[in-house]
């Protein structure tokens, strides 16, 4: 155990290295574009929403600080391990090589590939919070607690999303970025990273509660926020762990021999 241990954390530690070589540039305008989709999100919600009062349960004091946290954990609320991107490059084939599960690989190089955006982008982002008007900080010391518990369980249903897609997109011998878009879209628009569930109309909010992708984005930050049932979240988010995890293993095992179609 704490061998691989230590060798899942010097994988993330590589990757987190790894993510700087990039020219300061570019990382810069990268930030600088996230910065101002902050600025518009929130300037939206500031039009949008009363001052006073509550929208579907949730202030616009809240909005604006899941707003601002949602950017601000992208990287791990996003729950993207690469995968997709080790397929292109073939270089998948060199993964089963390793001393190391191929899951465990891809877990770390997520969380390892999150660290510097943490660092350089949302450390400044929470300082500049008060600037922008917003608060913050999690809604209590439970809050914060049950936040850091549900982005891990996020981030575990992500990477189980990201292997069924895989599959599937093996299965289906069909080109890899096109599937992957579709995952990334539909996450985007289901999770409740852009848009809080809450606030979609027709009661759309509460039948995308239940499904996978919502425990992506839209369970941690209501954690954050304290809008939300802590012991409904977390137990959805456990159960589709649960749920997802065999049939990741199933898919994914069951299809990776079919990689050499893809010239991999």
């Amino acid at each position: 155990m704490l061998v691989a241990a230590r060798r899942h954390l010097k994988t993330a530690a590589m990757v987190a290295a790894r993510s700087l070589h990039d020219r300061a540039w570019a990382i810069a305008v990268d930030f600088g574009l996230r910065l101002l989709r902050v600025v518009f999100l929130l300037s939206l919600w500031r039009m949008v929403l009363p001052e006073t009062g509550q929208t579907a349960g949730m202030t616009r004091a809240a909005v604006l600080t899941y707003t601002l946290v949602s950017e601000a954990f992208a990287g791990l609320l996003a729950s993207r391990t690469g995968l997709d991107g080790a397929l292109w490059r073939g270089d998948i084939a060199n993964r089963f090589l390793r001393p190391a599960g191929i899951y465990g690989q891809f877990l770390a190089e997520m969380f390892g590939g999150s660290v510097p955006g943490l660092v350089l982008f949302s450390l400044p982002l929470y300082c500049l919070a008060p600037l922008l008007g917003v608060d913050p900080l999690p809604a209590g010391a439970a809050a914060a607690a049950l936040f850091a518990c549900s982005l891990i369980l996020a981030a575990g249903i992500g990477a189980a999303l990201d292997f069924i897609f895989a599959g599937l997109m093996v299965l289906l011998e069909q080109n890899v970025y096109a599937l992957m878009r579709i995952r990334s879209a539909v996450s985007a628009l289901l999770s409740g990273a852009v848009i809080p569930l809450a606030l979609m109309p027709w009661g759309i909010g509460a039948v995308l509660d239940y499904l996978p992708f919502a425990s992506l984005a839209s369970a941690p930050l209501r954690l954050y926020t304290g809008t939300g049932d802590a012991a409904f979240l977390i137990g959805l988010q456990a159960f589709w762990l649960a749920a997802l995890w065999p049939l990741a293993h199933l898919t994914w095992t069951a299809n990776r021999e079919r990689l050499v179609s893809h010239g991999g």
